[in-house]
This record gives C-alpha cells, structure tokens and sequence, in this order.
C-alpha cells in the first residue's frame, strides 16, 4: 500500500540532499488534511466571486446569464459543472493525491507523452500571477481612500471630477429618467476611471506608469511573498482566515443588497431566463470558462494541493463537496451583486443593462456604491476592500505554492538547498512585478482584459481538458485510474466519471471550442472599443504560450526516446516504474505488470531520470 504524505521539505543541515527520500525521517510533515481543504476552498469556493469581477462578456444579457447563472442560463452552467467540472476536479486532485506530486512531475509520471500538460499548466499559472494581482493593486487603491471622513467616490467634490458628475437620489428621479442632464455619470464611475484608471479613449497610448498603482502593486506582491516563502506550512496557516472572511462580507452584502429599493427588480433580471442566448458561442464559451476557472481546473493548482494530502484522503467526496461549495457561492454572489445593480438603475431611471457593465469594474463601481449608503461607510468599505484582497491573496497563494511544488520535484536536489527556494520565488515575484508594470497605466485595463480573455480563459482551459481527458480517459485508462482512486478512498467512483473521462468530457469541450471558432468575433474592451489585429495576435500569442507546450513536449520525448517509433509510443505512453501498481500497455493489447516501488521509498526524481526510466 502507497502510504506516503507528501509534505514541505525541511532539511536537516547535517543530511546531504541526496539522502533525503520522500516520508524519511529527516523530513518534517508540515501539511494536514484540513489546511489543505481550506485552500482548495479559497481557490475555488471563492474565486467565484473574483471571476466575475473579472471575466468580461460582449453583451449585458450574456454576462448576466454566463457568470451568476440566471434562467436558462443554468443550461450550458449546469452541463459544464456536471460533464466537466466535477470530473476534472476530481481527475486532477486524485492525480495529485495518488502520485504525491506537483503539476508537471505528476503528467510526466503517469503519461509521459502528456507531460506537456502539466508545463502548459505552469505557464497559465504564469499568466495568472502577472494579471490577476493587479485586482489587488486596485482593492488596495481603494482601502487607501477608505480611511477618509468622506469617501471620495461618494461625492463630486473632487478634483478629478467632471461637470458630468451627479448625485443620484432615487427620490427625486422618475422611472424613465427624463429629469436626468444628458451624459450624467456618478461619482463612483469617475473615481474609477479617472482617478484609478486615469481611463484613455484608445489603444493608441498606453500612458505612464501611475506611481500609486505601481506602488500598491509591489506592496501586494510583498505581502504575496512573505506569505508563501516558506512553503505550504505558512501559507496553509493564512488561508484560514483569507478563505473564510470573504463569506462573512459576502452574507453583510447580500443582506444589505437586498434591503435597497430596487433589489427586488434587479433579482428579476438576474433570474429571467432569455433564450435566445444560447444561440451564442461566446455564452458556452465563458459558461465553460467559470467553471473551469472557479475550480481551478487546468492550472496545476489542484494536482499540488492534492500532493499534500495523506494517500487515504477521502478526495473523492471532497470533491463533491467543494465542487457543491463553489457553486453555491456563485449562485450566492448573483444575489448580492444584482440586488445592488437593481438599485443603481432604479436610482438612475436606466434600464439594468445599462449599468450591468461587466469586467473588472464592476466590483469597483457596484458594491462600493452599495457601501457607500450603509451607517459607517468608512468601516464597510474597509472590510469590503479587505475582502477582496484576500480573495485575491488566496489565488495567489495557491497559484505560486503550486508553481514552487512543480519545479522542486523537477529539481530538487538543486532547489531544496539552503535559501535557493526563497530566492527563486523572490525572482518569480520579481519577474511578475515588473511584467504587471504595464497594466497599471492608463491604457493598462485594456492589457489586462487581453490577458484575461486570453491567456487562462476560453481555448486554452478547454484545449488543456481535452487533453487530460484523452490522457486519462484512453492512454493511462479510465478504469485503471477509478481503480487508483478506490485504492485510496474505498469507493469507487460512479461509472459517470469514466464516460465523462472518455467520452463526455472530451466530446462537450471539443463542441464548444468549434463553435466559438466558427462563431469568433474580436474582443470587445471598456468603452465601446474593438481590439485591434495586434491586439487580437498578441492575445493568441498569450494562448498559444501555454497550449503549444503540450506538442513541444511529445516531440521531444519521442525525439530523446530510442527505439522505433511504436517502441517509443510504447514506452512513453505507459507511467513511469515508480507509480503504485504500475503496469505496461503495448499496441497489441497486451499487458505486462512491473515491479513498482512505491513513492515513499524512491527519491524525486528530475525529467531526465524519467524518460531514462522508460527506456532503462
């Protein structure tokens, strides 16, 4: 029986790194079931809430129906969470538990030719560290504003104010707004784009770095690195206060939404379905995308936190726990979010889709409007901004632990020494920072949108799915791998699990790549623009990035691999000598069992020792 806990490495100055194999003593198990739970809570259970923060659609129906799942919209939600979402989460936590490994070592482990996923996964990582830190940049723009006796995004008495800013008072407005001046924007928008942003009307000029962004950058990046330097036993201990105080907020929200005039009409619309949207390639597209990202899917993160758990974990019904979680939390959030966007047009005289203005914004422009009118403001927008953080530390975490787990098990003779760790993310973080530099200008949100649309969304997510399903599915094979996961757990997992691996999963990503490709349209960024041609080639340059190493790889480990062509299939569609219960399938069907030792009693082992493996 495989009973080894993957744990952070700590090294006992007096042992050599070669001495040091996986569940030796000299190793001190920092991990326990519940911290790593806890993480995987704040990667997906929340991130729900970031997402849509985030995510942008080309029209307002759309992005009401794709992101907080109202009507009809629970369809394609609904097939993605069942078919795809679910199964993946539980294919890559049980991969991660099973073969106590990171994200690229545990694809090269057990199906070598598809060890391009688990590069491909990194690199998204990668992506994600770049972008998505810059929400935090922003939230804490905005905590910094907070500590004022008025909050400047309550008023038009600022400097950066136009003569188009007005205060709204629902009191005074008639439902079709005909009392309104033309071109009237709120003080909450303006502060947004002209104090934050410093907005431009075009691509043209991206504009100078603003130093007060730039600032809040690098002091989030900070705190990112003190609180991930040493390793899953620190930053397991943040997540329990970062992971759960984001629900505390988003309950005050939605009670404080829904108490508004105007909530009630905002529910409506976020619950009315409107068929006619699922005739729209770009609402699968990003159906898809929210589940996929909301869970973490596909970027390495899930197979890390999993690596840590004790080889009896129960992942299986984990998995259904925090699948269930995560999409509560986003059927919660729909309520809090349109309950306040329901108000602001009935305060405005506007229709909601008119101020239901997807993209990073609107957690910028929604709920600070919400807090703005509760008893103390000062003190809910601290705790709202706060939230938002955290939100965003979680993810960050997460996405640098699991980056740092991947490339110790590729090299951890070179890494687990002395301070080498620390320095190497001191220089991801370094790297990352000064890449994110060009998203805190003036022209920056419409980089970020590219990057977000791009780079850890839409094909990339699904192409990587494909994928690990056919590895899975067909070349490691699906009952194998239930035998795996009931060999950990004691239960078998339901027979939907192996079609979806093989057949559904697979067939329903590949359906809705197509139909997005044959339906494509350019990007739509803020205010009104259309992504010029180099913007677009920059986009798929982003998704290509990542997508291309899963070729790159199968190349080159057929390219290194000796023997004929079917002995090198042979070889490097079969895991690795190391694996539990490893066995070897050839072309003819046959089967041949090898003597496996079990993970705990091997060294880590770098990408040269496995495909020497295969061919040793």
């Amino acid at each position: 029986m495989h009973s080894s806990k993957r744990c952070y490495f700590e090294l006992d100055l007096t042992v050599s790194a070669d001495q040091i194999t996986v569940g030796s003593p000299e190793i001190l198990q920092r991990c326990g079931s519940l911290e790593q739970t806890i993480s995987l809570l704040g990667l997906g259970g929340t991130c729900c809430v970031k997402r849509y923060d985030t995510r942008r659609a080309e029209e307002e129906e759309s992005r009401a129906g794709v992101f907080l799942l109202p009507g009809v919209f629970f369809v394609p939600y609904l097939l993605f969470l069942v078919l795809c979402g679910i199964p993946l989460f539980l294919l890559e936590t049980s991969l991660g538990q099973y073969t106590s490994l990171g994200g690229v070592s545990a694809w090269t482990s057990m199906c070598p030719i598809f060890g391009g996923l688990g590069y491909a996964s990194q690199m998204m990582i990668l992506h994600g560290c770049v972008y998505y830190i810059v929400i935090l940049a922003w939230a804490l723009f905005y905590l910094s504003s907070s500590f004022q006796a008025e909050l400047p995004w309550s008023h038009c008495n600022n400097s950066w104010n136009t003569e188009a800013c007005f205060m709204f008072d629902h009191h005074n407005q008639t439902s079709n707004g005909s009392n309104l001046p033309e071109n009237v924007t709120s003080p909450v928008t303006e502060f947004w784009e002209r104090e934050v942003l410093h907005l431009p009307d075009s691509l043209d000029n991206l504009g100078p770095i603003s130093w007060k962004l730039a600032l809040c950058l690098a002091i989030v990046w900070l705190v990112c690195y003190f609180c991930v330097w040493k390793g899953i036993k620190s930053s397991g201990k943040v997540v329990y206060l970062t992971a759960t105080f984001p629900y505390v907020m988003l309950i005050v929200l939605l009670v404080r939404g829904a108490t508004l005039p105007g909530a009630t009409q905002g529910i409506i619309y976020y619950l009315k379905p409107n068929h006619t949207r699922l005739a729209d390639p770009q609402v699968w597209m990003d159906a898809g995308t929210q589940i996929f990202f909301s869970f973490g899917i596909c970027l390495g993160s899930l197979t890390a936190l999993g690596s840590y758990n004790k080889y009896n974990n129960d992942c299986y019904k984990d998995s259904y726990l925090l699948c269930l979680l995560n999409s509560s939390t986003s059927f919660l959030a729909g309520f809090a979010i349109f309950s306040v966007l329901g108000f602001m047009a009935e305060e405005q005289g506007v229709d909601i889709a008119t101020v239901a203005q997807s993209g990073p914004g609107l957690a910028f422009i929604a709920f600070p409007r919400a807090v703005a009118m509760m008893p103390l403001p000062q003190l809910w927008a601290i705790c709202f901004f706060l939230m938002i953080i955290m939100l965003g530390l979680d993810t960050q975490f997460v996405s640098l632990e699991a980056l740092m787990t991947s490339v110790t098990d590729l090299y951890p003779h070179l890494i687990r020494r002395g301070y080498r760790r620390e320095l190497l993310l001191l220089f991801i973080c370094v790297v990352c920072f000064l890449i994110g530099l060009i998203m805190v200008t003036p022209g920056g949100l419409y980089v970020f949108q590219i990057y977000d649309h791009f780079s850890c969304s839409g094909a990339s997510l699904l192409l990587l799915s494909i994928f690990q399903s056919i590895a899975i599915g067909w070349i490691y094979g699906a009952d194998r791998f239930c035998s795996n996961i009931k060999d950990m757990t004691g239960h078998n997992p339901l027979l939907l699990f192996k079609l979806c691996w093989k057949y559904l999963t697979p067939a329903v990503c590949t359906a809705t790549f197509l139909f997005s490709v044959v339906c494509w349209s350019p990007l739509r960024l803020g205010k009104g623009l259309v992504a010029p041609g180099w913007a677009t080639a920059l986009g798929w340059l982003l998704t290509l990035s990542s997508v291309s190493l899963l070729p790159i790889w199968a190349i080159y480990a057929l390219a290194i691999t000796p023997g004929t062509l079917t002995q090198r299939f042979c070889h490097l569609c079969n895991p690795t000598v190391n694996l539990p219960q490893a066995f070897q399938r050839c072309p003819d069907n046959s089967t041949t069992y090898s003597v496996a030792l079990p993970l705990s009693d091997k060294p880590k082992e770098t990408i040269g020792d496995i495909i020497r493996d295969h061919v040793g």
